[in-house]
């Protein structure tokens, strides 16, 4: 695990050429190794990501009690044979502030343990984000909730299925109450439903545990209780946001890269974007190939308005791919304006674009206006969450001089090994750490 001084050193404005190999999905990882507590049996993971998180998450579950062991670089074996509910002033309350993904533990405890008390979750500062519909879910499901403190205490005497609406396609909302309704009494029928690859991932993985879940993929789940799950070996899928990642990072340093193993199937609405900026790039089976030359010019809408991106839940736009694609729409000709519906802070790292050059408006906490296309400079700065921090290195390859990003620990908490991905394509980049 990185060391919290470190940080990189990055010199700009050399392209890139070569291939890269996608790493799992950060959000598809941390449910599933949540979903270790659902059983007492082994649970075997494949092609999860060397990152922080998982560290993280891994290192959460072992306090409680769950066999970790770390079968490779990205295996995982766990078991819950053995479990212990955290308490409010128990030892792992530290690792739950410090990710978001923590919070997945509620549903599965609650399904197997019938209790839970847990802090309130960490993770990114883009902005408040509510886990209201986390706990909406369980009250349908026949738990009680109260609130002390920062702490949230959840029980249930039993949980019984039910139809149930969420009050917005929450991703980590939808993961909780799946995870406590596989082992409810009788049927929950879910609505609203969350269906991103990783929901999908996880939906895929209760199944072969035993679990009996139908409608995967769409945002109606119907799940048949079912008394016990037992162990399973399973695979998790690519991370279709680092795969976005790579791919605008090529295009804003006019670099030619493959993406090795990029599950394709999961770009559609990436390509249909991207595409609007004037990037494109090829599918060749399983792997993504991005050219050098690319036409880098934002298309108007009919009749010559100016364009808007926005993020939305899935099939729509990812909202973890647009502080990334709005650094890859400095170095397109044209205006286009960004719209951050789901998080108020995400835009705010735009200030760090501007002293680079970028010509780029903040309207608001939500929408940004991109003019380009713009040379960049190098900079010194620091990462305020895992994603812009990526936007941030990308802004930095792109540009003409030497930047330092700071406070790397956020990168590192959702992308594995970047500097050592990158340097073989022919990154000028160099992780160094403060004495």
């Amino acid at each position: 695990m990185a060391d919290t001084r470190d940080y990189f050193v990055i010199e700009g404005g050399h392209p890139l050429r070569g291939a890269v190999e996608a790493s799992g999905n950060k959000n598809a990882a941390l449910p599933a190794l949540a979903a270790s507590l659902l059983t007492d049996e082994p649970v075997i993971l494949h092609n999860l990501p060397a990152i922080r998180d998982v560290e993280t998450m891994a290192g959460l579950l072992a306090r409680l009690g769950v066999e970790v062991e770390r079968l490779g670089p990205h295996d995982w074996k766990l078991c819950a044979a053995e479990v212990k509910p955290p308490t409010e002033g128990g030892a792992a309350i530290d690792l739950f502030r410090s990710i978001r993904g923590s919070v997945l533990i509620t549903g599965p405890l609650l399904g197997r343990h019938r209790r839970v008390s847990i802090p309130m979750p960490g993770g990114d500062r883009i902005g408040r984000r509510r886990v209201d519909t986390h706990f909406l879910a369980f009250r349908a499901l026949g738990a009680e909730m109260e609130v002390n403190g920062h702490f949230y205490r959840v029980r249930a005497d039993r949980l019984r299925g039910t139809s149930l609406l969420l009050d917005e396609a929450s991703v980590t909302g939808t993961e909780n109450a799946v995870m406590a309704a596989v082992l409810a009494s009788g049927t929950t029928v879910i609505r609203n439903a969350a269906s991103e690859p990783h929901v999908q991932d996880l939906c895929r993985m209760l199944n072969a545990m035993g679990a009996q879940i139908d409608g995967i993929g769409t945002n109606r789940l119907i799940i048949e209780g079912v008394e016990r799950l037992h162990g399973v070996e399973f695979t998790i899928g690519a991370d279709h946001i680092e795969v976005g990642s790579y791919i605008a990072m090529a295009a804003a340093t006019g670099s030619e890269i493959t993406i090795r193993n990029a599950s394709p199937e999961h770009l559609e609405m990436v390509r249909l974007v991207y595409e609007r900026l004037g990037v494109h790039f090829e599918t060749q089976g399983a792997d993504i190939v991005v050219p050098a030359e690319q036409p880098r010019r934002i298309i108007p809408d009919l009749g010559g308005a100016i364009p808007s991106i926005s993020d939305a839940p899935w099939p729509a736009f990812p909202a973890d791919l647009m502080s990334i694609t709005l650094v890859m729409a400095t170095q397109a000709d044209g205006v286009v304006l960004f719209h951050d519906k789901m998080f108020e802070s995400r835009l705010f790292f735009v200030d760090k674009l501007i002293s680079m050059g970028a010509r780029v408006v903040l309207c608001d906490p939500h929408r940004a206006i991109v003019y380009g296309p713009s040379p960049l400079h190098g900079y010194e700065m620091e990462s305020p969450d895992i994603r812009a921090g990526m936007a941030l290195l990308v802004a930095a390859l792109a540009a003409q001089g030497t930047s330092i990003i700071r406070n790397v620990r956020q990168i590192d908490r959702g992308y594995e090994a970047i500097e050592k991905k990158l340097r073989p394509l022919g990154a000028q980049i160099e992780r160094r750490s403060e004495m």
